[in-house]
């Protein structure tokens, strides 16, 4: 079965961006254009993986991404913080949230799916290691 990974960006050609390079490496792809729906399709579907915005109206993906966290059931979901902002503060901000990695925009599609298949490679030992 295809890892479900969440997209979520207020930004409408870099969601199509993205969601096109995943799928066509066979992942199933869901998104969301703020941060209250990536919030509850996260919980209702509860995907392998999130890519989140910063910067977005309403709940910015800092907010979402500590929500996830403090919750049981999303709070082991790896978070791949995106942004357009520039600056170590971003970066210190996203992993300071909860984030388990962060990427700067304008990012390079074969970068971002090698950050995809680490992060749900690294979750599926964990999840295995923890089934034992």
């Amino acid at each position: 079965m295809a890892s479900r990974i969440l997209v979520v960006d207020d930004e409408p050609d870099v969601v199509e961006l993205i969601t096109f390079n995943l799928r066509a490496h066979g992942y199933d792809i869901d998104s969301a254009n703020n941060g209250l729906d990536a919030l509850l399709k996260a919980r209702r579907s509860h995907p392998d993986l999130i890519i989140l915005d910063i910067m977005m109206d309403g709940i910015d993906g800092l907010n979402v991404c500590e929500i996830l966290r403090a919750q049981p059931a999303t709070r082991t979901i790896p978070v791949i913080m995106v942004t357009a902002a520039t600056g170590e503060i971003a970066r210190v901000n996203s992993f300071a949230s909860g984030a388990a990695d962060f990427l700067s925009k304008p990012f390079s599609p074969s970068d971002l799916l090698r950050r995809v298949a680490k992060l749900l490679e690294e979750t599926a030992k964990r999840t295995a290691g923890a089934e034992k």
